[in-house]
Parts: C-alpha cells; structure tokens; sequence
C-alpha cells in the first residue's frame, strides 16, 4: 500500500502546487490513485510533457500500482474546470 502522503510530499517537493486531489479508488488498499495537481510550472507545457513529468516524478510508487491515473492543469485551466464541474 501506497500513503497518499508518500505521493503528495514527492509532488509538493519537486514543483509549487496551487491545488492537489489525491483520490484512492481502490477502497483503501492503496493500488489504484487518481490525482489532480495544479501548478504554474505546467505554464507553456503540453499535457503529454505534464503528464510525463508526473509520471516520472512518482514513477517508484506508480510500479507498485495497479492502476493511475492524473489530471495536470496550470492555475487558469483549473479555474475553468472548478466552473465546468459547478456548472453541470
């Protein structure tokens, strides 16, 4: 099993963070996360260089997993997706 705390401080150490959702889908047996991370430091990347980055950030913990899953969204583009979600 896999802390959220484990993954949290590896994220929150390498980059500035506005907002993060850690989610363990897996009913507390810790093998299936979904996260949701803002940073600014995603500002001028793609979405497959974010996600790539994320990936190789957690990359230990994601080998002991059976599945992950993450949304990567600069400040702006999460400001649109809080008011899609609000909105529906």
């Amino acid at each position: 099993m896999i802390p959220t705390a484990d993954l949290e401080s590896a994220i929150r150490t390498a980059i500035p963070v506005t907002h993060l959702e850690i989610i363990d889908q897996s009913n507390g047996c810790g093998e299936n996360y979904a996260i949701l991370v803002v940073s600014e430091a995603f500002e001028g990347k793609t979405t497959l260089a974010r996600h790539r980055f994320i990936n190789d950030l957690l990359r230990p913990q994601i080998a002991q997993m059976h599945a992950f899953s993450q949304k990567s969204l600069t400040p702006t583009q999460y400001v649109a997706y809080v008011a899609k979600q609000t909105a529906a």
